[in-house]
């Protein structure tokens, strides 16, 4: 709330995305009604203002440097909604990584059903080790002069943008799709091109308001062609390489209350077909769970003492999606047990001093497991990872037109 608050200030009476759009802090306020109808006649107002430049069929290729130093690169594009489905275990070539909690879908459709534009922050992650897609974009890009380039507000760094639109630019992204997409075909023909790496639930809003309208315009007696242009049937993205250096992946690990440590990490071990090791101090430990995929850090206290364990596993998927179920398993049989989700490991030794408390401790995300994870075992548990830092969030400045 204190931060967009700051953003209000900071924006003071100029025409802004932020009249635009509709913070989640907002989603269940009184007053959403209100700010629902302000948004609309911003968007009106805007369109018809001169706010905008003029439309046009373009990519842009954005770097984006934080003020950690990191600068992240992303292609902005149109994707089919067709094309992408939420559910567990989909075959379609966008998937999502997190489960979606149904109940979250109606209060955001009421946000984008009839709006005149879209603003997304939405971020797609490519499977693309071979950098061919976004950097090869952007060093085509980056031969003309920047569409748009300056600081952010509130600490957040800077953006540039360039367009895509010459047809040799174009053409060079289409064969980079190409080339990714014969990669990530598998034996039984679907791909897995993207997965939703930010916005998940906004996309799976995009998701049903397409597939309502698409009945009202079925229903209307609208021709296939009609249907199939429709503005509504595409979601405004930001595209991301995971293997781009300026991305930073983040396990977000756990605490557990009222459990006992000894009983805890015997259970996991066995779950987890795991060894028990004991290691001598914090240092130890943080060095072997960093340089491990598959190894799990518990910080407790006994009688006053620190005490720090690890379990090493031979799990090959994503570490989080084996271990959250175990947790959910060992939680329900123990009357009392609470968890709670930690970022940064400070927080995860501050809370092992605590006497009720069992820190865990994650090992980094390996992001070559990334996508045969969710591709094998369906959307990550929830809390499994953070993209970065808060402002580091993708900020709302392109538009498209939605309903018109």
């Amino acid at each position: 709330m204190d931060y967009w608050k700051k953003a209000e200030a900071a924006a003071g009476g100029n025409p802004s995305t932020l009249n635009l759009i509709l913070p989640e802090v907002y989603l269940g306020s009184p007053d959403r009604k209100e700010r629902l109808e302000k948004i609309r006649k911003s968007m009106a107002d805007y369109i018809t203002g001169n706010v905008f430049d003029a439309e046009a069929e373009e990519f842009i290729y954005v770097e984006r440097t934080s003020s950690y130093g990191r600068t992240r690169k992303g292609l902005v594009c149109a994707i089919d909604l067709d094309t992408y489905e939420w559910k567990p275990f989909s075959k379609n070539l966008i998937r999502a990584t997190e489960a979606t909690i149904v109940e979250r879908i109606p209060p955001r459709k009421e946000i984008r059903k009839n709006a005149p534009l879209e603003l997304p922050h939405i971020m797609l992650l490519v499977n693309d080790p071979e950098h061919c897609l976004i950097e090869k974009a952007g060093k085509n890009a980056k031969k003309n002069a920047p569409f748009y380039d300056g600081d952010l507000m509130l600490n957040a760094g800077h953006i540039s943008g360039w367009a895509i639109k010459s047809e040799e630019e174009l053409d060079a992204v289409y064969q980079s799709l190409e080339k990714i997409f014969n990669k990530n075909t598998a034996a039984d023909g679907s791909t897995f091109m993207f997965a939703v790496g930010d916005g998940n639930h906004s996309l799976a809003t995009a998701k049903a308001v397409w597939d309502e309208y698409k009945e009202e315009l079925k229903a209307q007696g609208k021709s296939e062609k009609e249907i199939a242009e429709s503005n509504v049937r595409y979601a405004l993205v930001e595209i991301v390489n995971i293997y781009d250096e300026g991305l930073t992946f983040e396990p977000i690990h756990r605490v557990l209350f009222n459990a006992y440590p000894y009983k805890l990490i015997s259970f996991l071990a066995e779950k987890l077909d795991g060894k028990i090791i004991e290691e001598d101090n914090r240092g130890a430990l943080e060095v072997n769970i960093k340089n491990s995929k598959a190894d799990f850090g518990f910080v407790y206290t006994v009688d006053g003492t620190m005490r720090y364990t690890r379990i090493a596993t031979k799990i090959t998927d994503l570490a989080v999606s084996r271990l959250q179920p175990e947790l959910d398993e060992f939680i329900k049989k123990n009357t009392g047990v609470e968890i709670d989700y930690i970022h940064g490991t400070e927080e995860v030794f501050r809370l092992g001093q605590k006497e009720n408390a069992v820190s865990v401790l994650l090992p980094p995300i390996a992001k070559d497991s990334f996508f045969d994870t969710i591709s094998g075992r369906g959307p990550l548990p929830r809390k499994s990872f953070s993209m970065g830092e808060a402002d580091e969030k993708r900020f709302y400045l392109e538009c498209r037109r939605l309903f018109s």
